[in-house]
């Protein structure tokens, strides 16, 4: 199992990135690879993507959110995942972005995608076109504010 940490710090309030990262079926815009995620209900999603050249589905499950705070996922089954995402406030008008997902690569390609950092280089962009596709529009998409604790 591999251990990823990237942060980001975008000129948007606390609650408007928390609430656009909420907006999990917009992720294709800004996640390289990324085709599709469906949100099944408030804690569940199926995500669609191309990794290392190839396509895969997994879902998964929001373990833990707490609204302009954290959310924490894992997945159910597919591409092996886990981690959470926190918001900080820097100030009235900043916020920082703090990722860390553990994963565990799949085969020859993906293990030596891993090995040359493709995964980080691609988590940092991911968080760059977050960061530019939120900071470009002024505000966000939408939001859910619900709250789902561990069990």
């Amino acid at each position: 199992m591999s251990t990823l940490q990237k942060s980001i710090d975008i000129n948007a309030p606390v609650t408007s990135v928390y609430n656009q990262w909420t907006q999990f079926e917009e992720f294709p815009a800004f996640m390289e690879g990324v085709k599709e995620v469906r949100q099944m209900d408030d804690a569940h999603l199926h995500w669609c993507a191309e990794i290392a050249g190839k396509d895969v589905e997994w879902d998964a499950e929001i373990t833990e959110q707490i609204p302009d705070q954290r959310i924490a996922w894992r997945s159910l089954d597919g591409s092996q995942n886990a981690g959470v995402v926190s918001f900080h406030k820097l100030n009235d008008g900043s916020t920082r972005v703090m990722l860390q997902m553990d994963y565990d690569p799949e085969g020859m390609m993906e293990n030596a995608g891993d090995a040359v950092g493709l995964v980080s280089h691609r988590l940092e962009g991911d968080l760059e076109r977050f960061k530019e596709f939120l900071e470009s529009r002024g505000s966000e998409t939408g939001g859910w504010r619900g709250t789902i604790r561990p069990s």
